[in-house]
């Protein structure tokens, strides 16, 4: 007698990383929820057997809906939206009463099916944050329907799982809980894991005109022709801006650790954002590399995120461009994640899931290939942009020399340009700002400050604008001829690095009392000097 497959429901289901996982496993993925359109073209795209509902799931705020649209299944899987807590939003620091909401409404369905005695596991997926804020138990009230302060669901299981650990090119840690068996970890050898470079090797070089005939999933290890590759053989290249930005972000940034740049091919990707981007820090840029001679930089391609994310080399992404292509993969739940448990609930049943088989799926309707990538210029800021920026590469023994504005009144454009010293780190960072004076009383003595304040006077003997007007400078973001801030902290680096080469580890007898240290680096004092210079030139 053959067994029925355990049926599944999957909601924010988004491209249908969770689906594609429990499919893998030989489940019956019955039903699926977004409220995306993308997502669902996605998701029939891939899991045309499976009825995907567009809609709010916070509709579903009562019993009756629930069961009017819901079916019921052995297995209720989730991921909710995880911008909310998201340490890269706002620092952590962002509103999480919408993240907290939706995942209520997912509680609150998998209660009522609990409560019916339909459904057997389930699993809750969202970023490690999310896990100060669930409960380990909630009421019926808390959940919104009727049953007052009885409890309507208990989290057993909560816990960490990295995705490399189970098969996936990225090192993508999430907090998962519900009620599940733990999944084995089929990678925990580090030097089992997938790496980057395994997948570019796999996929080949998108910039070349000539390709393999064959292309070999670097997850899955079946064969694929070429020409039958979406979403890969085409311009990822980034302008020069853009990359300088990255660079500068993740190589010195002023008080977070320093970041490989391009990225280190042999080790699994860092955990993909949602927002493709080659200007920030979490950026993942890779050598513009074609025949053999390096031209520049480059993002992933769309194929590389995806088989990141452990996506089939066949599974296609329905977007009309390239951004949503990498939102929908970018919010996805990894596969192999979702294989893993998948695997876990099946060996606890007693059944033995299927080995893999690829799927034939017919290709989204907009492809990739072969486009070619605009130049991008450098947009306009805000009128109140905030600027705090160290001078670059002058992090010395914690200590840093910022120029900024943030001090201003933005809402009465009175801005206030200030040269701050930065010291500690975490909890016991400081900042004062020294007094150009006995800064340059100090510096007399030093045998190259003479030469070095007479090229700073040069640099600047032309700078003669009022602050409001170095704000305007700032904002225009290279579509300005005059000074900006930017471009003064370059020419202070610059004649730091002329004069005072080699000298990062000179340490001076410290003379300033709001600074609680005993020595401090003499380019410190050196970039103090400068920076309060130019900021002393700012016309009031």
């Amino acid at each position: 007698m053959v067994r029925k497959a355990l049926t599944v429901a999957d909601f924010f289901c988004g491209a249908g990383g969770f689906t594609e996982g429990f499919r893998q496993k030989g489940f019956n993925v019955i039903f699926s929820l977004d409220n995306w359109a993308p997502a669902k073209k996605t998701h029939d795209l891939n899991h045309p057997y499976c009825h995907c509902e567009l809609m709010d799931i916070l509709e579903l705020d009562t019993a009756e809906k629930i069961e009017s649209i819901i079916p019921d299944t052995d297995i209720i899987v989730g991921s909710p939206p995880c911008v909310s807590f998201s340490g890269s939003n706002k620092a952590g620091k962002a509103d999480k009463s919408l993240g907290i909401e939706l995942i209520k409404a997912y509680l609150r369905i998998i209660a009522l099916k609990l409560k019916k005695g339909t459904c057997k596991y389930w699993i809750l997926e969202n970023v490690p944050n999310s896990g100060k804020y669930i409960q380990n138990s909630y009421t019926w009230e808390e959940l919104g329907l009727p049953g007052g302060k009885k409890i309507a669901i208990d989290i057993p299981v909560k816990e960490i799982l990295n995705a490399a650990e189970y098969g996936a090119p990225q090192t993508r840690k999430r907090f998962v809980c519900g009620n599940y068996p733990t999944p084995i970890k089929t990678h925990e050898d580090k030097n089992s894991w997938i790496t980057m470079r395994s997948v570019q090797t796999a996929l080949s070089n998108p910039l070349e005109s000539k390709h393999p005939k064959k292309i070999k999933d670097p997850v899955y290890n079946f064969e694929l022709d070429s020409k039958n590759l979406t979403d890969h053989f085409y311009d990822t290249t980034v302008a020069d801006y853009e990359w300088k930005r990255s660079k500068r972000l993740k190589e010195d940034h002023g008080f977070m650790g320093k970041m490989s740049f391009p990225e280190y091919l042999d080790r699994p990707s860092r955990t993909v954002m949602a927002t493709m981007s080659a200007s920030t820090r979490e950026s993942i840029i890779f050598d513009a590399i074609k025949s053999n001679k390096q031209i520049g930089y480059r993002l992933p391609t769309i194929r590389e995120i995806a088989c990141f994310m452990s996506f089939p080399i066949t599974y296609q992404f329905e977007g009309t461009n390239e951004n949503t292509k990498y939102k929908l993969i970018g919010n996805a739940v990894c596969c192999k994640l979702s294989v893993a448990l998948a695997e876990a609930i099946a060996r606890k049943e007693g059944i033995k899931p299927p080995s893999y088989i690829p799927q034939n799926i017919r290709k989204s309707s907009i492809d990739l290939t072969g486009i070619k990538r605009k130049p991008r210029e450098p947009k306009p800021r805000i009128k109140n942009a905030k600027f705090a920026i160290p001078i670059p590469y002058l992090k010395i023994r914690s200590f840093r020399v910022e120029l900024g504005n943030t001090d201003s009144d933005f809402n009465k454009e009175r801005y206030d340009w200030k040269s701050k010293v930065h010291y500690g780190s975490g909890k016991t960072a400081k900042v004062t700002v020294l007094n150009l004076k006995e800064l340059e009383k100090i510096l007399r003595t030093n045998k190259n400050f003479i030469g070095f304040k007479n090229d700073l006077e040069k640099s600047f003997k032309n700078f003669k604008l009022t602050a409001k007007e170095l704000q305007e400078s700032y904002v225009m973001n290279g579509h300005s001829q005059v000074m900006s801030p930017d471009k003064a902290l370059e020419i202070i680096r610059n004649l730091i690095g002329k004069y005072y080469p080699n000298q990062e580890n000179v340490l001076i007898e410290n003379k300033f009392p709001e600074i609680e240290r005993t020595d401090v680096p003499l380019l410190t004092i050196i970039g103090a000097y400068a920076c309060g210079y130019f900021v002393s030139l700012i016309k009031r």
